[in-house]
């Protein structure tokens, strides 16, 4: 077993972890964070994607032991109390999903693009969001969600003065 620290939407844990244990197995399995889904354990389909140290990383591609020392953010973490993040709240308005399984993946991509790309075109969007695959939507209200949640998220950094 190896100790890890990891802080994980704001809360830091201290875990005996064994080196082969990925790092979505971490959060699910021990942590409760089961916003977070499994979804193909290779890689490809990016449904378990969270921000490990502020950008986008497919978590069953991570061995929870590369996490020691990072702060991990899930979906769990985005809402602030009841006020959903922006990119939750313009998925859910938007539409953009039926069975809801790649949601979490597809808003933490969505909001690691829009670091690099605060206003994307939807060329863009759709090449941001590659790694990241669904099986229902076809994809149109994703890419209308990311554009709405961009400027809702330009709108409150204009409020806040970020």
């Amino acid at each position: 077993m190896t100790r890890i620290n990891l802080t994980v939407d704001g809360v830091k844990y201290e875990e005996d972890v064994e080196p082969r244990l990925l790092l979505v197995h971490l959060l699910r399995d021990r942590l409760g964070k089961t916003g977070t889904p499994i979804g193909c354990d290779t890689g490809n389909c990016g449904a378990c994607t969270v921000m490990l140290d502020g950008r986008s990383a497919k978590s069953c591609s991570v061995l929870a032991v590369q996490s020691d020392g990072c702060d991990v953010l899930t979906v769990e973490g985005l809402a602030e109390g009841e006020r959903w993040h922006p990119m939750q709240r313009a998925f859910h308005e938007e539409h953009a999903l039926q069975c809801g399984y790649c949601t979490p993946g597809m808003i933490m991509a969505a909001i690691d693009l829009l670091k690099d790309d605060p206003d994307p075109s939807d060329e863009a969007i759709r090449d941001g969001l590659e790694g990241n695959l669904c099986r229902c939507t076809g994809y149109c209200n994703i890419v209308r969600a990311v554009r709405r949640g961009a400027q809702s998220m330009s709108d409150q950094e204009a409020v806040s003065g970020r």
